[in-house]
């Protein structure tokens, strides 16, 4: 199985093949990204597919630069708004986007935003 959460995979490796995996995300580091005031916890991810899970924390005025969806998007928002030219996304709702859509999407105070990716973002 290829399916691991980055850094506990000795642990899951240990488990049988159909065990939950259970994730204690507050004892996570954060993981900078090469965007300014963004953040990342890898909740889930399959390397050989690009699936993946992410929490992502937007400071105040970030700014997640244009990028397309190479296969479709989901971000549930948990707190904060996620903003884009089509509209903004608000605490509790909930946004996916269709392969091929492309964007730029910003946090004007700031997000903590749940993302499922099938595929990784193709950045320009």
């Amino acid at each position: 199985m290829t399916i691991r959460t980055p850094g506990l995979e000795k642990q899951h490796q240990a488990m049988a093949a159909l065990s939950s995996r259970y994730v204690n995300v507050e004892d996570m580091p954060w993981q900078e990204t090469k965007f300014k005031g963004i953040w990342i916890k890898v909740l889930m991810e399959d390397p050989d597919t690009g699936l993946q899970t992410v929490l992502s924390k937007m400071e105040p005025g970030s700014v997640l630069t244009d990028h397309q969806h190479v296969e479709l998007e989901q971000s549930w928002v948990l707190e904060g708004s996620l903003v884009d030219h089509e509209g903004t996304c608000s605490a509790g709702n909930y946004v996916w986007r269709p392969a091929g859509s492309r964007h730029s999407a910003h946090a004007p105070d700031g997000a903590l935003v749940l993302g499922f990716f099938l595929k990784p973002n193709h950045f320009f």
